[in-house]
């Protein structure tokens, strides 16, 4: 009887998380900006069906980079937890830092016990009646939590994403301002343009009725380019 290969849990760990970094880095990246009215969340995505951007409840988007089967099997479970914890309390109850917690255990859960992790990263946006209720959550591959002030960004070339963010993002920006500022930064970093009908974008509005959730039409992006 052959004995079977003893591998180190830290090396077992480190290959699993390069593992995931590759998978993610090669999905095209998603940014999220907070601006005066809610928040904007936008990428890259010429398809007009799967969609990497999605309402999850009434004051709560989802956002996923990485493999689409994985993400999109969370955001489905994201909406059955919502909905079920807002049938069984009340609406308000359903948060999005409820929902980021349960993603990060999932997560986290898969990233250590099962053979292959999630090739995903994604994001859990929330707004309020405030700038400072809004909330954006980062959930890592290894089910890592990040609360994220102000922007944040998902796969790609994450660091130039944030370096390049970072300079162009100021507090209380208007709706325009955000739009052009994320579009120039993930063009910037793919170092191409992105025709307009290739955008995926939508708003937490606040400004909105109960469902805050809304999407940018591609004629808004061609706007804000000019």
């Amino acid at each position: 009887m052959s004995m079977p290969f003893y591998v180190p849990p830290e090396q077992l760990i480190k290959d699993r998380a390069e593992f995931a970094r590759k998978g993610i880095a090669r999905g095209n990246p998603i940014v999220a900006l907070e601006y005066e009215d809610g928040i904007l969340l936008i990428g890259e995505n010429p398809s007009r069906s799967l969609h990497k951007i999605a309402e999850i409840y009434d004051r709560v988007a989802f956002a996923g980079v990485g493999r689409y089967n994985e993400f999109e099997t969370l955001r489905v479970g994201g909406v059955r937890y919502a909905d079920i914890k807002g049938f069984n309390y009340a609406r308000a109850d359903v948060t999005g830092k409820g929902l980021a917690n349960a993603y990060s255990q999932t997560v986290g859960q898969i990233f250590t016990h099962e053979v292959k992790p999630y090739e995903v990263e994604i994001l859990v946006a929330e707004v309020g009646e405030t700038t400072s209720d809004y909330h954006l959550y980062h959930v890592l591959f290894d089910g890592t939590l990040r609360d994220e002030e102000g922007f944040a960004t998902l796969g790609g070339d994450e660091e130039q994403l944030r370096e390049r963010l970072s300079a162009a993002y100021e507090g209380d920006m208007s709706f325009a301002s955000a739009l052009s500022a994320a579009v120039d930064v993930i063009e910037a970093v793919l170092d191409r343009e992105v025709p307009a009908d290739a955008w995926e974008a939508a708003v937490l509005d606040r400004n909105l009725t109960r469902r805050k959730f809304r999407r940018i039409t591609p004629k808004e992006i061609t706007t804000a380019r000019t």
